[in-house]
């Protein structure tokens, strides 16, 4: 199991209406997405800024897969008018996720 963190950033004024959107996603996308091998995925909000941390098998699988879903791409075209969309790194997963730098459950003494 795979547990990354990805970073995305909203559209000014759209905070409120982004977090009525996830009181309840939409239940055929939780489908898909467990079907993509995704099992959890949370997200944090910090000003406009949004933190998400995602457990799965493989993520660079469940994107591809999701990519030609069209649960997932109505859903993105949704999203797309409160998000201005997820920064990018060349060295994370998917080209996505964040630089892990520490976890306490990892750290022996």
């Amino acid at each position: 199991m795979t547990r990354l963190a990805l970073h995305s950033r909203l559209i000014p004024g759209t905070e409120e209406a982004y977090e009525l959107e996830h009181a309840r996603v939409w239940p055929e996308l939780i489908t898909v997405m467990r079907a993509a091998g995704i099992t959890d995925w949370s997200i944090w909000r910090s000003g406009r800024d949004l933190f998400h941390l995602v457990e799965c098998a493989d993520f660079e699988a469940a994107v591809a897969q999701l990519r030609d879903n069209p649960t997932d791409q109505r859903w993105q075209q949704h999203m797309s008018q409160f998000v201005e969309g997820f920064a990018q790194n060349p060295e994370g997963v998917a080209g996505q996720s964040l630089r892990h730098v520490w976890t306490m459950s990892e750290q022996r003494d």
